[in-house]
């Protein structure tokens, strides 16, 4: 087997939640990251105060950036290929509206449309803009997926030769893109939206050597992932009882880590593509008993 070689990563909504948990593990992986985040203050302690010793390894940078204005994202990728020399191996897009229902208790029938256009430019739109200003910097030199990922020419043992995955895109979509609760409109249909955008840019990056896939989360308990959270101490699913653990197969509410993993293995599925990988713990296999 190929030795894993350290990626230059590009990750969104890096500053807390799922973001941080992947800025973490990636980071203490041995990638290079350049974090992208709305929140300033949130961004600026995962970057210089959390990771431990971020600063000082000169692994990790970040920038703040609105996604929502076009500009504004361009600038970032730009800044992020630079302190990356000029090469992105892995986009994480998992910046998005977190917040699932309408707020104040709305249902479709209120006025929700400058919601329902947050979700869009944030949750859809805006990974697609990513995924465009990426692609200079993520394609391979041959336009293959064959060029640069070559790491040998001597045949391995299964008469296969060992090759470098090619560069990726990973969507953080939800399980919510395939069930829902009632006033989820403009969550849901995002959520789902982003598995339409990484199937078909699984085809059309093929023509890059770029892979796209989407991660699915269930309930994955990322509230202590945070400054405050930091500050007083908080811990994983603290505040969770153990009815909501029993109600997953596995036994308990997803970790950050869960959704890390997942990244690690599609970074190296260099055989995957276009493929939709939902981490929920099986609660979206459970059949709903109306008895």
């Amino acid at each position: 087997m190929a030795q894993v070689q350290p990626r230059n990563i590009v990750l969104t909504g890096a500053a807390r939640g799922i973001g941080r948990a992947l800025a973490r593990h990636l980071y203490l992986g041995g990638h290079k990251l350049f974090l992208i985040d709305v929140d300033g203050d949130e961004l600026s302690h995962t970057a210089n105060v959390h990771l431990p010793s971020a600063l000082k390894s000169q692994s990790v940078s970040s920038c703040t950036a609105d996604l929502r204005d076009v500009k504004v994202i361009q600038s970032a990728i730009q800044q992020a290929a630079q302190f990356l020399d000029g090469r992105i191996d892995v986009l994480i897009n998992n910046a998005g509206i977190a917040r699932a229902m309408w707020t104040d208790s709305k249902t479709m029938e209120d006025d929700v449309l400058d919601e329902w256009q947050a979700y869009v430019e944030t949750n859809l739109t805006a990974p697609f803009v990513i995924s465009r200003a990426c692609i200079p910097y993520m394609k391979s030199a041959d336009k293959s997926g064959e060029g640069e990922g070559v790491l040998s020419k001597e045949v391995s043992g299964a008469g296969e030769l060992d090759r470098a995955p090619s560069a990726c895109i990973i969507n953080i979509s939800s399980f919510r893109a395939r069930q829902s609760q009632a006033n989820c409109e403009g969550y849901g249909a995002t959520k789902a939206g982003l598995l339409g955008l990484t199937h078909a840019m699984a085809i059309s990056g093929a023509q890059w050597g770029i892979r796209s896939n989407a991660i699915l989360p269930g309930y994955i308990e990322v509230k202590h992932e945070c400054k405050q959270g930091d500050e007083e101490g908080k811990k994983w699913a603290e505040s969770v009882d153990e009815a909501r653990h029993r109600k997953h197969p596995v036994g308990r509410v997803g970790y950050g880590e869960d959704i890390a993993k997942t990244v690690d293995w599609l970074m190296d599925a260099g055989f995957v593509t276009g493929q939709e990988i939902v981490v929920d713990g099986g609660v979206s296999k459970i059949k709903y008993d109306s008895s």
